[in-house]
């Protein structure tokens, strides 16, 4: 097994709190990281019918069957099941009693939020980041200068980025062009269905894939329903189903008013790349050398990598890009303590001069809010340059 960054987290947490819930996407390594962390619990897993069916139609037997601490796998196929597992820690309120795994869903995340409020953790678990791939223990990311601050990688920028993080691809050597496909069929086919009324499924994969077309550009909703032919309403929704199931996130705008003329759109990224260069037909490492969304790819990794330094170190990750009606743009910026921190991403393993000049823009205009600035770029060379730290892919 891969060691997971948030396993820390996890096992700190089940010293406080009687349940806790482990949410990602599927396929993400969510079982096989509470049955690593807790090994004396018992396990169930309610994606076998016979045990659905007894936490459907008997919850109170059904956890009677478990007197000790216990991870109950797949949780939303029984939403219900929180609310008595909320009346058995109300009334004994051992530390890490309840471990529940699952994909985040609709269902799942109302019933923690309106049951289970004050008496559980949540934790997200996403695809393996590239410091776990390489089995590097990754510094909490409490300034920029922790989080920037990785040594030396063993893969290929290019190669890691078409095939992604999924741990069957690493662990099992499945093709990645094999995986993703099955795992894309799977979600539609079933995830989809069970999170909103689908009827045309190759509609929504059709969306999907204009998704990934339009991965670090604003998100424009109208136009992307346009060009699927849907209501905007649909694509909202489908949006909705994309971030709940942990396929793809947005990126807030930075709302600080040092122009009036901010846009507040938010940009779309995928949590995994390698699905990302699957939806987009690449399935060779070569086609990256050429493709037009070779820099959009690679911002997404950057981004994709920052936000799981934050997810598994159980932090919220405070990030945000910076863009004006001029044109003016910062690829990422990070709010530590009140101080903007502003982060360009450039897939060019050469930095050239120019590539600085918008860092400097921001700084002046940000004045005493902008914190240290970094250019992190797709070479190998970590240094100084003009007061902004140059750091390689592989610092994340």
């Amino acid at each position: 097994m891969i060691p997971r960054t948030l396993l820390a987290a996890l096992l700190r947490d089940a010293r406080s709190y009687p349940v806790l819930t482990l949410t990602g996407p599927r396929q993400s390594g969510k079982t096989t990281l509470a049955r690593a962390a807790f090994p004396s619990h018992a396990y169930v897993s309610l994606e076998e019918p016979d045990y659905r069916s007894f936490a459907r139609e008997d919850p109170r037997g059904f956890l009677a069957r478990f007197p000790g601490p216990v991870i109950v796998d797949e949780a939303q196929r029984v939403p219900d099941l929180l609310s008595y597992i909320q009346t058995a820690v109300d009334r004994e309120p051992a530390p890490g009693r309840f471990v529940l795994t699952g994909s985040e869903n609709f269902l799942l995340m109302e019933k923690v939020s309106q049951t289970l409020a004050g008496r559980c953790a949540v934790l997200h678990l996403l695809p393996f980041s590239r410091a776990e791939l390489d089995r590097q223990e990754q510094a909490e990311p409490t300034n920029p200068e922790t989080l920037f601050g990785s040594p030396a990688s063993r893969f290929d920028c290019w190669e890691l980025i078409r095939t992604g993080g999924y741990p069957p691809i690493h662990d099992r050597a499945i093709p990645p062009e094999v995986w993703h496909s099955d795992y894309l069929r799977t979600y539609v086919e079933r995830d989809v269905r069970a999170l909103v009324n689908v009827g045309d499924l190759e509609t929504f994969e059709r969306f999907l894939k204009l998704c990934a077309g339009r991965l670090g550009q604003l998100l424009n909703a109208s136009a992307l329903a346009s060009d699927c032919g849907i209501a905007v309403d649909t694509a909202r929704r489908w949006l909705s189903v994309l971030k709940t199931s942990f396929l793809v996130f947005l990126l807030p705008p930075q709302f600080r008013n040092f122009s009036k003329r901010v846009i507040k759109s938010p940009k779309l990224y995928f949590h995994d790349t390698g699905l990302a260069c699957h939806l987009l037909g690449i399935r060779e490492t070569e086609q990256l050398g050429t493709h037009p969304l070779r820099g959009a790819l690679f911002e997404n990794f950057v981004v994709a990598e920052v936000a799981k330094a934050y997810w598994h170190h159980r932090r919220e990750p405070p990030m945000y890009f910076w863009r004006d009606q001029t044109g003016h743009e910062v690829d990422l910026v990070l709010e530590e303590a009140g101080v903007l921190h502003p982060v360009e991403i450039k897939s060019g393993a050469t930095v050239a001069a120019d590539m600085l000049a918008g860092l400097g823009w921001w700084r002046r205009l940000a004045g005493s809010e902008a914190g240290r600035p970094f250019l992190v770029h797709g070479g190998t060379e970590s240094y100084e340059r003009d007061g902004v730290g140059i750091r390689p892919w592989f610092a994340v």
